[in-house]
Order: structure tokens, then C-alpha cells, then sequence
């Protein structure tokens, strides 16, 4: 169960990443002070003007950036009394708290509370939402808790950092509890991108790529587990073969990657990833069809 508070971190940090992280990581691309500088700054800043609420929340998300979690949530929760109808505050403060919880095995009750409360201002805010679902797997509740996280996923926008946290984590619940989710895994679609434009590369990588042929399925049923292992090895290696005499195959290089990932082979996804990218080099659109169907495998 501890795993998925981690992996649950893991999600939440992607989702911060993308709302709030502007801040610090554009001063960093601007050449300006390093994050402690600007902890420091922040710092200064409140100590003559501490009802900003903002400027709490940026200086929770620096302390969370450089891990210092207790202190994060202590600056989250300065934010939330300034500003109690701001769902992300709250979100962002129960995430600290779980980061900061010396019990790696439970979710504390404040930052239960926090959600909560993000929840009851926002219904959809993804980070709360997440770690409703974590809660529930906590309880026990692992089948309702992966519905959670298939509603949540319905709702990804399929450009989201999270996406394939998402989609890793209902694998793992799925897996550990013997939940069969694999079909609704491989069928399951992204909300639109937040800019309202992608390629089609996440629902190709998702689902839209035939799998084995009837006959195949057919002969593989009959056959042991380790054989059915490598039967798959062997498809995936005669799908690799076929990319290298003909690498100019973006279909192919998803359902590589794909197969990969379904065989538990993050360093084979990503090394599919960095060759369907060097096969298709200077062509703008197939390279971003690859990687966002990279983001929506969870391959990094």
C-alpha cells in the first residue's frame, strides 16, 4: 500500500509541475537566482507583506521543490487561510503533508482533510482526485479506487505530465489485487489537449493499433504461462526486426513501445522511443506524434 502513497506523490508532483511551477522554472531558463535564492527572496518578501497568498503558495512550491515538504505544507496552509476558496491551496497543502508524514504507509488524516476541502470547492481538481483514490486503496477499496482513477484519466487532458502515472498506477493497483483492467487500459481515451490540439499519437498508443490475430490468440491459450511469455517475446522481437529494415513506420515504433511497456520493459520502451525519434529526425509532426504517445505510455 505504501507504494502507491509514492506513486500517488509521484502523479502530484506532475500535476504541480504543470500548474505551478512556472516561477521557478522560468526564472531558472531566464538565467535568474537559483531556487534557493529565490526561497530566500520569497522569504523576505513575506516577512513585509504576509498576507500574499501567493507568494506563500510560491514559496511552498519552492520548499517542495527542494524536498523540504513540512515546510512546504506549513507555507500551503498560510495560503489557505488567506485565500480558503482556492481548491488548488488546499490540494497542493494535502500533498505536502503527505510528503511530509512520517508514516509511508497511510494517508494522515489532515491531509485526508485537505483533499476533502479541495474537492468540496473543485470536483475536479487531478490532484485531489488522486489521492481520493489512493485513500480508497488504502481502505482496501481497490476496486473502487481504480473506477477513481479510471474517471480521473477520462478527464486527463492528453497532453497532462500525469497521464501515464495515471494509467501505471491502475496497472499496479490492477495487477497486485488481480483486477483484469488490461483491455479498458488499452481502450481507455484522453480528454483534448489543454491547447485544444495533438496528434493522434496518445490514442494510437492507447488502443488504436491491432493486437494479435485471432489464430494467435487462439494458439497462445493453449500454452503455458512462460511459453505465452516468450510467444510474446518473440512477436515483439519480430516487430523489432521489421522496424529496422523499415524504420520510416511511426505506427510501428508506438505499438513497440507499447508492447514494451505491456512486458514490463521501461528501458526497451524508451530505447524504441529514441529510435523511432532518430528514424523520423527532422520531421516536426511524426516526432511530436511519438512522444506525446510516449507520455500517454508513461515512457520517459
Amino acid at each position: 500500500m505504501g507504494a502507491v502513497v509514492l506513486a500517488g506523490a509521484a502523479v502530484g508532483w506532475s500535476v504541480m509541475n504543470k500548474d505551478s511551477a512556472p516561477a521557478t522554472e522560468q526564472a531558472a531558463d531566464a538565467g535568474q537566482p537559483p531556487v534557493g535564492e529565490v526561497i530566500a527572496q520569497l522569504e523576505a518578501k513575506l516577512a513585509d507583506n504576509p498576507d500574499d497568498a501567493q507568494g506563500w503558495q510560491m514559496l511552498g512550491w519552492s520548499y517542495f521543490q527542494t524536498g523540504r515538504f513540512a515546510e512546504a505544507a506549513t507555507a500551503f496552509k498560510r495560503a489557505t487561510t488567506l485565500e480558503p476558496d482556492n481548491a488548488e491551496y488546499h490540494s497542493m497543502l494535502g500533498e505536502a503533508l503527505v510528503l511530509a508524514s512520517k508514516d509511508g504507509e497511510g494517508l494522515p488524516a489532515d491531509a485526508r482533510t485537505a483533499f476533502d476541502k479541495a474537492l468540496s470547492i473543485d470536483p475536479d481538481d487531478p490532484r485531489a482526485r488522486y489521492f481520493r483514490a489512493v485513500a480508497l486503496d488504502l481502505e482496501g477499496k481497490h476496486a473502487e479506487a481504480i473506477e477513481a482513477w479510471f474517471a480521473l484519466l477520462a478527464d486527463t487532458p492528453a497532453d497532462a505530465p500525469w497521464a501515464g502515472d495515471v494509467r501505471q498506477v491502475i496497472a499496479d493497483v490492477a495487477r497486485a489485487n488481480d483486477i483484469d483492467v488490461a483491455d479498458r487500459l488499452a481502450s481507455a481515451r484522453f480528454a483534448p489537449a489543454t491547447g485544444g490540439v495533438t496528434t493522434d499519437g496518445p490514442a494510437v498508443a492507447t488502443g488504436g493499433i491491432p493486437g494479435p490475430t485471432r489464430d494467435q490468440m487462439q494458439a497462445a491459450s493453449s500454452l503455458s504461462a512462460s511459453e505465452q511469455q516468450d510467444m510474446i517475446r518473440g512477436m515483439v522481437d519480430g516487430l523489432a526486426a521489421r522496424l529496422e529494415a523499415n524504420p520510416r513506420n511511426a505506427d510501428g515504433w508506438i505499438m513497440l513501445m507499447r508492447s514494451h511497456v505491456q512486458l514490463g520493459d521501461q528501458a526497451a520502451a524508451r530505447a524504441a522511443l529514441a529510435d523511432g525519434l532518430a528514424a523520423f529526425r527532422g520531421d516536426a509532426a511524426t516526432t511530436r506524434r511519438l512522444q506525446e504517445a510516449a507520455g500517454a505510455l508513461g515512457v520517459r
